[in-house]
């Protein structure tokens, strides 16, 4: 389902056009809040992507991409092959490394806060930063996997939920469209039911399928449903 199919099925489902031809926001935010909504529900890997970036010797901060949301993992190359760091508070790396001068290669990783730019009048920005621990003690290249937001349907006009899982994409907006309309609590429960199911399906697609063969047990992942081999 692509994003002008999307349109037309909450247009015809809430038999509403919500002025679309002239003003499509009222849609797009409907569709816009149900994505939002789902990939924070299910972790599905078309909303993970990695990038790599370099420590600075002696600089225990390391920033974050803009379009960071959450940590997969991080790794650092070092001589012996690439390892993969730990997540921590932040208050375990200033305990552990209290001091700046506290170097070799990093082991540890928080999310430290919003990065603050350089100059006299230091401003704080929207973007967030690591703090690792112990500091880096050289220039360590690093790979980062992180989960973010794709690109809107609404923007993208074709989106991997919306070619692979129409249905909760659907129910997710035409919920968020019903609130918008004050609708009857009846339909208003059908809508919000269809989309649980569809919800289900999804998780069991992302947090189930998708990862039964992981080898990394810290992600979220759901039992598969048991297998019926005729024994009663």
């Amino acid at each position: 389902m692509n994003y002008a199919q999307l349109v037309i099925a909450i247009q015809d489902y809430t038999e509403n056009s919500f002025s679309y031809s002239t003003d499509p926001t009222p849609i797009n935010t409907f569709i816009k809040q149900a994505e939002q909504r789902i990939y924070n529900t299910v972790q599905f890997p078309s909303i993970r992507k990695n990038v790599t970036g370099v420590t600075t010797a002696s600089n225990k901060y390391l920033s974050c991409p803009g379009d960071f949301l959450a940590v997969y993992s991080i790794a650092v190359d070092t001589a012996d092959g690439q390892e993969f760091l730990l997540n921590k508070d932040v208050n375990f790396i200033r305990q552990a490394y209290p001091k700046a001068t506290d170097t070799a290669t990093p082991k540890y990783y928080a999310l430290f806060g919003p990065t603050t730019t350089s100059g006299a009048s230091p401003v704080v920005t929207n973007e967030l930063s690591f703090i690792l621990g112990p500091t880096p003690d050289a220039a360590y290249d690093v790979e980062l996997h992180y989960y973010y937001y794709p690109e809107s349907i609404v923007t993208a006009s074709t989106t991997w939920l919306g070619d692979n899982f129409d249905s909760v994409l659907l129910y997710g907006s035409l919920v968020e469209a019903y609130t918008y309309m004050k609708g009857e609590a009846d339909i208003m429960g059908f809508y919000n039911t269809k989309y649980q199911e569809a919800l289900a399906l999804a998780k069991r697609l992302g947090d189930g399928m998708e990862r039964s063969d992981a080898y990394r047990s810290g992600q979220a992942r759901i039992a598969p449903l048991p297998q019926n081999n005729g024994v009663r």
